[in-house]
């Protein structure tokens, strides 16, 4: 019997080493990556799992869905602070692009 290529195992792989290297873009095409990666990771190590000896390339599947795992924790991550400094500095700070009054407003909630 000759064992086939796991589906979307590579794919799954892109996604999830794509959800580490765009995470940086605000955090959402890491989340949107990460989570491509994990979901089509789970359907593809299911498929490996309910037959085994059918397909290769299992490996592909699980690192990718690790570093699917990894950019979603930090695309969410990074999502959290932008939130968090929108928060304290205030949109409007931010709009002026203005970093003295940046940096004082960012003084002011440290020296609180």
């Amino acid at each position: 019997m000759e064992q086939e290529k796991l589906p979307n195992s590579t794919l799954v792989l892109v996604f999830g080493i794509l959800s580490l290297v765009t995470f940086c873009c605000y955090g959402i095409f890491g989340v949107l990556f990460g989570l491509l990666a994990i979901i089509l990771g789970n359907a593809a190590l299911k498929k490996h799992k309910e037959n085994p000896g059918m397909y290769i390339g299992e490996g592909n599947a699980k690192i990718g869905r690790i570093l699917g795992i990894l950019g979603l924790i930090l695309g969410l991550a990074l999502i959290l602070f932008v939130v968090w400094l929108i928060s304290i500095i205030g949109w409007d700070v931010i709009m002026t692009n203005d970093q003295e009054l940046i940096q004082e407003k960012l003084n002011e909630y440290l020296n609180q």
